[in-house]
């Protein structure tokens, strides 16, 4: 009995300096897979992490400096694997749940994401980037109101950021909560005034408000800012239409088509306009048919208008069909 309970015993030591020594030898290959990294050289680095897994299945950091060396190569999938065996080990570790985060939100797969991200705001609840990712992948699932919980709850860690101001006044202003959006637009641009994108964000508010005369201050704004902005042109040109200024309007949205030729709502805002010059002078065909021209140029661009399919049906001029063979 003795010497059976030495043998367990002795089997027993062997495996944990087994066990120990391929701990040590993937340490090992952890330490030469950073020093490739520090050479920016990923396919080393990823040889020898790999050969880290292999030796210890059970060691999260292996798992987890894979995945991020995976990620930066763009190998997105394989990355998401290595990570998700990384925080199965060690659910605890913020850098690898945030970093799942990342490469779940890079797929696409914003609902992991969502969960990734509610993690790491969990182990780390005073982590701004984590509660603005979350923001980011609620707004994008139009969750509206746990997205703009999320951003409000990442503007008490940083209030001055601009960029999480700007996302908050998105979100209540897909929310339909106008006031509230043109709040947080004001003070994204408190935090940071040369924003021109966010002073369109800003002017569209006040043109759903119909308030056109401040939006036309606020676009001229953006656009002393970067004249070359297609859209703060095209909503130049809504605004002065709205306000009955046809030829600016048309000078407005052609000058959006310039700047870019792939400007959806710049075709058909042009056309609108054009269409509303005949309308008021029906001698005016030219303009008729370059507005029916626009529309469908905005067709091509984006399809899923069905609004323009209307006002093409509306405005076109029937023709007769053509003859098909010969009358008797």
């Amino acid at each position: 009995m003795f010497r059976i309970r030495l043998l367990l015993v002795t089997l027993t030591l062997a495996a944990c300096l087994g066990c120990g020594l391929k701990r040590n030898l993937a340490e090992a290959h952890i330490r030469r897979g950073d020093a490739a990294l520090a050479q920016r050289d990923l396919n080393a680095a990823l040889v020898e992490f790999r050969r880290a897994v292999r030796l210890d299945p059970e060691l999260a950091e292996a798992h987890a400096k894979l995945g991020k060396v995976y990620k930066q190569a763009g190998d997105l999938d394989n990355a998401a694997k290595a990570l998700e065996t990384a925080v199965r080990l060690d659910p605890f570790d913020f850098a690898s749940v945030f970093e799942l985060g990342e490469v779940y939100r890079l797929l696409e797969k914003l609902r992991q994401a969502v969960r990734a991200y509610m993690l790491a705001c969990r182990l780390k609840p005073r982590d701004f980037e984590s509660h603005l990712r979350l923001a980011s992948c609620y707004q994008r699932l139009g969750e509206l109101d746990e997205a703009i919980r999320a951003y409000q709850q990442a503007l008490k860690i940083d209030p001055q950021h601009a960029l999480a101001w700007s996302n908050l006044g998105a979100a209540y202003d897909m929310a339909g909560r106008q006031y509230e959006a043109i709040r947080a637009y004001k003070r994204s641009l408190e935090c940071n005034a040369r924003q021109p994108l966010v002073l369109v964000n800003l002017a569209t508010v006040y043109l759903h408000q119909e308030r056109f005369e401040v939006a036309e201050r606020t676009l001229e704004a953006a656009l002393r800012m970067s004249d070359q902005l297609s859209v703060a042109w095209e909503r130049m040109g809504y605004c002065q239409w709205r306000q009955g200024r046809l030829d600016e309007a048309i000078a407005a949205y052609r000058k959006a088509i310039a700047i870019n030729p792939d400007n959806a709502r710049a075709h058909a805002g042009l056309g609108v306009v054009l269409m509303t010059r005949y309308l008021q002078n029906p001698d005016d065909l030219a303009a008729h048919e370059e507005a029916i021209e626009c529309w469908h140029r905005s067709l091509e661009i984006d399809p899923q208008q069905p609004r323009l399919r209307k006002l093409i049906a509306k405005y076109q001029v029937q023709r007769e069909p053509p003859l098909l063979g010969f009358e008797p």
